[in-house]
């Protein structure tokens, strides 16, 4: 099994629009990450969350490239939250309510510790908050 790194919305709406202070790294950060075999793995709920954003900011355009180029991305994997994640993302969510994390994050935090991914591209201090490393 190949190793994963997680892609957050922030990340793809920074890979996405170069106006974003995080573009130039998001760009370095998942080509070097992509010639050393990583995979990129993201969720449904990632993928709808990041396309609402990049409507919103970069407009319809944006995000029809964001769609884009999830389709072009080879070394992408994504995965689906479904019933049973969804249960365990909203315990979490509950549990955790202190932190502010979105509904969303904790989709994503489930299925980063079920397939064991720690490295994420985000600058959702969320990740880090819940013992992940973010790599931008």
């Amino acid at each position: 099994m190949s190793r994963s790194a997680f892609v957050d919305t922030s990340g793809w709406y920074a890979l996405i629009d170069r106006r974003d202070p995080a573009h130039r790294k998001a760009a370095s950060t998942v080509r070097r990450l992509l010639e050393g075999g990583t995979r990129l793995l993201t969720t449904d709920y990632v993928v709808d969350e990041a396309c609402t954003l990049t409507r919103m900011r970069a407009g319809p355009i944006g995000a029809e490239r964001l769609l884009e180029l999830l389709a072009a991305t080879s070394a992408l994997d994504m995965e689906w939250i479904g019933p049973d994640r969804f249960e365990a993302a909203k315990a979490m969510f509950r549990k955790h309510r202190d932190q502010g994390y979105s509904f969303t994050d904790c989709t994503s935090f489930v299925v980063m510790e079920e397939r064991k991914i720690t490295e994420v591209l985000t600058t959702d201090r969320h990740f880090a908050v819940r013992g992940f490393q973010p790599v931008l």
